[in-house]
């Protein structure tokens, strides 16, 4: 008995004593605008004793010592560390701040396909931009505008007008870029072109957007070499609910957006629709734009193993361009001088404009086979059609503003209202038309092989038939048009018999008109031809991840078969180029390495033999084939360190890209005449290698402090053989051979510096700006000409942003914003025009359009909205 005694005095004073060390702790978890995060974790470090917070982001732990830390976390946001105490017990409201790169927060169907960077543990040079900062910086720009705060990004425009933006990745541009919608590939399928307008929707319906330089997380055989660019779409919303937003901004931009989700049914249903509707009168002069947006995506989740998603998505556009000027026209007519419009009889005209309308369908299906193993797949279809109109027949001089003098050109119609186009005694404005349908899958399946190895298996088929003519879109007072031509043979010599070609139906350019357009095959003008892509891959991908390091090996092959059809020059007989079938593969390696639970250093290296575009088989706009295309060679090899903490992360990247036996192209206008050709290189080789560094630094929960810098050197090698074409691409001369070694790559800034910062005055009230900085700026001619080296100059972006929350439970709200963008720094004027006049002294630089290659815009734009969330 007194053993037992003895005995339970001993258990009585163990079980006080791990009484006494416990500790019970509260607190609240919220995010940035102080709403309760329900189902963060929170556990006490070192032990697996942890808690998850309620509906209103309240947590009660129980601790199992008197002092310690706790990590708090929650997908998509910092984790973040605490210290309490027995004294200190009662932590009140912790705030959780977003973590910018991470996308395990948005809701994503077809995860497998996407190819994000967190689908794989090996790291990338990788940047995030999510919904809320597209929405809030966008304004009424391109969605690439969203990535300028980035290293090694250069976004600048083209043509001047709505839409006619292009981005450069690491002095690459974007033709050698990959940009993926849910897993599509959406790279022009003839070219690697993207057309912006043809996706201005895409500032409403992303989800995010995520831009990995380098060799990037793809597992597809597209071989991109600057990068590749994933833009996450909207999927299905669970929440019930919507929003109303108007804006307006600067040269009477307006733009109204209505969103509406149903939620998701007890049965797994749900529905969600966006329509948008946008017009302006651009920022230069005869520039007008006006477009739609449709988003529908309809949802069903039967069970835990399935889950499908079917969007389907279209922004029907037109907008006149600023086609193609001297430096010397901005300077003497001032920089929002546009020579493509005029008017009659007081009508405003313009011979520039770009009409197209793209809807894309997409069926994404998730299969969780089991706990270790998923299939994911996307089936697509897009059709465009639409085109660009222009100039054709005689050439009319510009009236004493410099605009298109409609007023001749009519009264020259007049003299005869039937004219040949051979002889240049009529003009009319055509329409170069696109016309295409494009249908493909992806599909992978990924396994967990067990603990530490992952492997995934996929493919990606497509096939696209593109149709190319020019029709009329206006006769400017002709009855008819004739044209007449000689046929060619086997040999593309002109042989056959003189065949002329009469037509008097005109289509508008116009979006919807065009998509339905019924106008006879018979009305087509100066070219009409087909060509048909199609494309198998494989892929494949092998991952080994511990705790302390991962490594990768990644694969893929893939086969394209090129034919081209031209029923407008050939004889019957001879309308079908032979078929050309290329085979290309890319192969990828790297490794990483956790340095501390804060850092990691990684390194990668890839080949790639890339396949020639269509455009580079055929590339003198016949059924010939080019002799000496032959697939590209890229070596990339990129090391990489990143640093994540509480309060500050940065990563520094190195990187290194050889490219070989490259195809490429350059426009150039004539001062004199104002003529345009343009140029096709061969054979081209350049070598691009740079630093790249960006943080991110939190002093405090009001401020957050953002920088970036990259360091470029990217050069020309060795000889290309170069072609020049007219504007309709009639060779013009013969083919040379040209030195261009050492010579500088132009059309992207090659060092780039921003600085920007977010301050929170007071809850739902808070101010932003960002400041960023070019030079090493060369224009993008003709390497042959050598190279001109372009002013630097510096872009201030700022905004303000109010959320007034309308119902005490925040389920309704306004939102308020105001922009002001790209405020260029006045010397810059001066600069451009020593730099027009060392140009106008050398005969190689003349007519260069120095200024729409170089930068995105002079000037100030701004812009304001209003959204109401419900």
């Amino acid at each position: 008995m007194k053993n037992f005694k003895n005995l339970l005095f001993v258990a009585l004073l163990f079980i006080s004593a791990a009484v006494l060390g416990q500790t019970k702790i509260t607190g609240k978890i919220v995010d940035e605008t102080n709403q309760p995060m329900p189902g963060a974790s929170v556990l006490e470090k070192g032990t697996k004793n942890g808690a998850q917070t309620d509906f209103d982001g309240n947590f009660t732990l129980t601790a199992t010592k008197t002092s310690g830390t706790l990590v708090i976390s929650y997908i998509g946001y910092r984790p973040k560390e605490v210290m309490f105490t027995s004294a200190n017990n009662s932590l009140g409201s912790i705030k959780l701040t977003v973590d910018e790169n991470s996308l395990e927060e948005v809701v994503i169907i077809g995860k497998g396909v996407i190819d994000l960077s967190g689908g794989r543990k090996t790291p990338v040079a990788v940047s995030t931009i999510k919904a809320a900062e597209i929405q809030k910086k966008v304004g009424t720009q391109d969605v690439t505008m969203t990535l300028v705060n980035t290293p090694s990004i250069y976004v600048a425009g083209q043509a001047g007008g709505f839409g006619d933006s292009r981005i450069s990745v690491r002095g690459f541009d974007q033709t050698n870029t990959a940009f993926l919608l849910n897993g599509q590939p959406i790279n022009g399928m003839e070219d690697g072109r993207m057309y912006w307008s043809n996706w201005s929707g895409v500032n409403d319906i992303a989800s995010a957007i995520q831009i990995q330089r380098g060799l990037g997380a793809s597992k597809l055989a597209i071989s991109s070499v600057g990068g590749t660019m994933n833009f996450v779409t909207k999927t299905t919303d669970k929440q019930k609910g919507g929003y109303f937003y108007a804006g307006t901004a600067n040269d009477s931009y307006l733009k109204t957006t209505l969103s509406y989700n149903t939620g998701v049914s007890d049965s797994g249903w749900g529905t969600s629709v966006m329509l948008s509707h946008w017009q302006g009168d651009g920022y230069n002069e005869g520039t007008r734009g006006q477009g739609q947006t449709y988003f529908i995506s309809f949802g069903y989740k039967p069970n835990e193993t399935h889950n499908f998603n079917f969007l389907i998505t279209g922004a029907p556009q037109w907008h006149d361009q600023n086609f193609t000027k001297s430096i010397s026209d901005y300077l003497t007519r001032g920089y929002k001088y546009n020579g493509n419009w005029g008017t009659y009889k007081g009508e405003y005209m313009s011979e520039r404009r770009n009409f197209y309308h793209k809807p894309v369908l997409n069926l994404n299906w998730d299969y969780k086979i089991s706990d270790a193993t998923n299939l994911s797949t996307v089936l697509y279809a897009s059709f465009g059609r639409g085109g660009g109109t222009g100039p054709l027949g005689a050439r009319v001089n510009s009236n004493a503003d410099g605009q298109i003098d409609y007023d001749a050109i009519y009264a020259l119609n007049a003299t005869n209202p039937l004219r040949p186009n051979g002889n240049s005694n009529g003009y009319i404005t055509r329409a170069s038309m696109n016309l295409h349908s494009w249908y493909g899958v992806v599909s992978n399946l990924e396994t967990k092989l067990n603990d530490n190895l992952t492997w995934n298996i996929g493919t990606d088929i497509r096939t696209y038939y593109g149709t190319h003519f020019r029709q009329v879109e206006n006769f400017r007072g002709l009855s008819s048009w004739t044209e007449d031509r000689s046929l060619r043979n086997d040999d593309d010599n002109r042989v056959g018999p003189v065949v002329a070609n009469t037509v008097n139906q005109s289509v508008d350019a116009n979006p919807w008109t065009n998509t339905f357009s019924t106008i006879d095959v018979s009305q087509r003008i100066d070219y009409d031809n087909d060509e048909r892509i199609t494309y198998g891959g494989l892929f494949t991908q092998l991952e080994y991840s511990d705790d302390s390091m991962s490594a990768f090996f990644q694969g893929s092959v893939s086969n394209q078969a090129h034919q081209r059809f031209d029923r407008y020059d050939y004889l019957p007989e001879f309308e079908d180029s032979e078929k050309i079938n290329n085979l290309g593969y890319n192969l990828k390696a790297g490794a990483s390495f956790n340095l501390s639970e804060a850092s990691t250093f990684y390194f990668n290296g890839g080949f790639y033999s890339r396949q020639p575009y269509h455009d580079n088989i055929f590339n003198n706009f016949t059924n010939a084939v080019n002799p000496v295309s032959q697939n590209e060679k890229i070596v990339g090899l990129e090391m990489g360190y990143n640093y994540k903490s509480e309060k500050f992360s940065t990563s520094i990247n190195l990187y290194s890209t050889s490219w070989k036996d490259r195809v490429d192209g350059f426009s150039d206008v004539n001062p004199t005449t104002g003529l345009v050709t343009f140029t096709q290189t061969t054979g081209q080789s350049q070598y691009h290698m740079g630093a790249e560094f960006d943080f991110i630094y939190q002093p405090t929960e009001q401020l957050r402090i953002k920088g970036f810098t990259s360091v470029g050197d990217w050069k020309y090698v060795g000889e290309l053989v170069t072609q020049e074409f007219d504007e309709n691409r009639n060779p013009i001369g013969s083919t040379t051979v040209e030195n261009v070694d050492g010579i500088n790559v132009g059309d992207a800034a090659q060092f780039t510096a921003g600085l920007g910062f977010d301050y929170t005055i007071m809850p739902g009230l808070s101010v932003d700006s960002d400041l960023r900085f070019y030079d090493s700026l060369f224009a993008n001619v003709n390497p042959t000409r050598g190279e001109l080296e372009l002013p630097s100059y510096e872009l201030i972006d700022a905004g303000v942003s109010y959320r007034l929350n309308l119902v005490q439970d925040k389920s309704q709200s306004l939102d308020f914003r105001f922009n002001v963008n790209n405020v260029l720094d006045k010397r810059y004027l001066s600069e451009l025009t020593s730099a027009n006049q060392a140009t106008s002294s050398s005969t190689l630089f003349q007519g260069i359009d120095v200024s729409n290659r170089g930068f995105f815009g002079l000037g100030r734009t701004w812009n304001a909205s209003v959204r109401y969330n419900f």
